[in-house]
């Protein structure tokens, strides 16, 4: 069935919450364009505020993948692929596990507990302990595997391996890089398990749905904008200031995601 042109192109929201839903986003996209992380937790827990999540996480899910690719051409450049590898090895096998998981599972309290969990590394990061880990194959795989499990549950794997990451010694534009190749791998792979995990095709469809391209032609020029500010911010930063300010991000990125599970709980 065809779809007209204006239905498909109209604002997914009235004026003052598509302002509200840009800002957001513009937001999102300048700590992805900085970081290599954050934009999903932080869009689905800013627009969640006005919008069913099931509205907006397959919106944000494209976005994403647009993301990765618009940061894809500098970081081939500095991928650490020994990492990389294992991190999407770990990712392949835990993302079915954790996205199967939610079908028997109450999602926000395990949302609720792996927020908690991250927050917790966070702040001793935060405090300058130190985790001394060699960064080894087994190492590195384990990683991956807790990010997969965590991005299938909560879709904040991302912030898992940040935080395994930023122990190391690992220069900035090198970490930022691996995220951002490991966020297109994920992504892609996440959405093939949630279209077979899907009831009747639905996930899948909405996807790639009318109410999907309205949300991503409206959104997707802030969150361009945000990541071609976060991208200027990265350059020339010194590793030490790029690592304070990326465990900082990690510190409210878990925060925001364990006040949104306590908020959907009590309510």
């Amino acid at each position: 069935m065809q779809v007209p042109l204006s239905l498909a192109l109209s604002p997914p929201l009235p004026p003052a919450l598509l302002i509200a839903a840009m800002l957001i986003v513009l937001a999102a996209g300048v700590v992805r364009g900085f970081a290599g992380f954050g934009f999903s937790a932080l869009c689905v827990a800013g627009l969640s505020l006005f919008a069913p999540p099931a509205q907006v996480v397959p919106p944000i899910f494209v976005l994403e993948v647009l993301a990765s690719l618009t940061l894809l051409r500098s970081a081939l450049r500095e991928v650490d692929w020994a990492w990389l590898s294992w991190l999407a090895l770990g990712n392949a096998i835990c993302i079915p596990l954790g996205i199967a998981a939610l079908a028997w599972l109450d999602d926000m309290h395990l949302r609720l507990l792996i927020g908690l969990l991250l927050l917790t590394a966070a702040l001793l990061l935060r405090s300058g302990w130190q985790l001394a880990l060699a960064p080894t194959r087994g190492t590195r795989l384990a990683t991956g595997l807790v990010s997969g499990l965590v991005n299938g549950v909560a879709a904040i794997g991302g912030i898992a391996v940040a935080v395994m990451l930023s122990t190391t010694q690992m220069a900035p534009a090198v970490m930022r890089a691996t995220l951002v190749l490991m966020f297109l791998l994920t992504d892609l792979y996440a959405l093939a398990w949630a279209s077979v995990f899907s009831t009747g095709g639905q996930q899948a469809s909405a996807l790639v749905g009318v109410d999907t391209l309205r949300w991503a032609v409206w959104l997707g020029p802030a969150m361009l904008v945000g990541i071609w500010a976060g991208n200027r911010l990265f350059r020339g930063m010194s590793p030490a200031h790029f690592r304070r300010c990326v465990i900082n991000l990690l510190i409210v990125i878990a925060l925001v995601s364990v006040l949104r599970a306590v908020a959907v709980l009590l309510a």
